[in-house]
């Protein structure tokens, strides 16, 4: 992929920059921030994920060939999720979609987007679709805005076991509605991802400074947006899910990115297999921590009950209001339990 730039919104007042030199921790104060992006509003700048065009006119029935999803009914201006599984079901990949009527947008957790390409990329065989790495060129941002009354997301609830397939509609069981901006080349795409109105924006990089900054939304950093996607139980690929990882473990991407009334695709029998004859072996929660320890706990901490490991941190932070919280993958008799007292290094954490 190609190297993306420090992001424009790392000369406002008070950045503090990430490790990686990307895009802002936090602006000074990163639990208001996350106040602000629950009240009255803000953005978040997002422009570290790796973003894939996809051209042509079979573009979406030969992404819907590929992923979880169905794709063949998406519409111009309307978005979803998709997942690629591995052929024993394992989950590759996890997209956010959006179609502008030209072009599928593809984005992806950062450092995601190049092993996603290389594998669309040896999927083409002779299928009219140009792939097209957009890093460096467009950045995606986000914003919350609590009273926005914009049509909101619809989302098709999970079928039961042994459901009737007639029962599943042939669309996305995600539909994120959008549109084409107005005042400059991009889309905006709506979600709920924060468990508030919240809206993708993609925009040129030149266009970063007139758009984007020129807005009076509070700006907030990614310890904000880690927090409050963590309490809304919204997990990052490879951070929060590991190699082993299925669909049915991670309830938002079962709902959200999974269909299951479509044709074929890669690990198909193992999501059929698991939502018909069994359960996952493991499930995705968010855990309270006892905070005793100033510091929320490091990525792949072990979780133990008793003497066992029974699972792993994987996004630990500071919330607002919740103290220290934590998405964590549990082992599913752990998970159901939501008793036991759990030790995450010299913490306490009950889910």
């Amino acid at each position: 992929m190609t190297e993306t730039t420090p992001s424009p919104l790392l000369s406002l007042p008070g950045a503090v920059a990430t490790e990686s030199g990307r895009t802002a921790w936090h602006y000074g104060g990163p639990l208001t921030e996350q106040r602000k992006a629950m009240a009255s509003g803000a953005l978040f700048d997002r422009s570290d994920r790796d973003l894939i065009s996809v051209t042509g006119a079979a573009r979406l029935e030969w992404l819907h060939s590929l992923t979880t999803q169905h794709l063949q009914s998406l519409k111009p201006h309307e978005g979803t999720e998709a997942l690629v599984l591995s052929p024993t079901g394992r989950v590759e990949h996890h997209m956010n979609v959006f179609d502008d009527g030209r072009s599928t947008w593809l984005d992806t957790e950062p450092g995601r987007g190049e092993p996603l390409l290389k594998y669309l990329e040896l999927m083409k065989f002779r299928t009219e679709v140009d792939l097209r790495d957009e890093n460096g060129t467009w950045a995606l941002f986000t914003y919350t805005f609590k009273d926005a009354d914009e049509s909101a997301p619809v989302v098709q609830p999970v079928p039961a076991a042994k459901f009737v397939q007639r029962e599943v509609p042939l669309t996305p069981t995600a539909l994120y509605p959008g549109d084409a901006l107005d005042s400059t080349t991009g889309w905006i795409r709506r979600t709920d991802a924060l468990g508030v109105p919240t809206f993708d924006l993609c925009v040129r990089y030149e266009d970063i400074d007139s758009f984007v900054l020129g807005g009076d939304a509070a700006p907030a950093g990614t310890w904000a947006w880690d927090a409050l996607r963590v309490a809304a139980g919204l997990p990052a690929f490879g951070i929060d899910t590991d190699e082993k990882t299925v669909p049915h473990e991670v309830h938002h991407w079962l709902q959200r990115a999974v269909h299951f009334n479509k044709g074929c695709y890669r690990g198909q029998e193992t999501v059929a297999k698991v939502h018909h004859l069994g359960q996952p072996p493991r499930r995705l929660v968010m855990l309270h921590l006892d905070g005793t320890d100033e510091h929320p706990p490091a990525h792949g901490t072990p979780i133990t009950l008793g003497d066992k490991q029974v699972g792993t941190i994987g996004t630990a932070v500071q919330h607002y209001e919740l103290g220290q919280i934590a998405l964590a993958l549990l082992k599913r008799n752990v998970a159901d339990d939501t008793d036991a007292r759990l030790i995450v290094g010299d913490q306490a954490a009950r889910q």
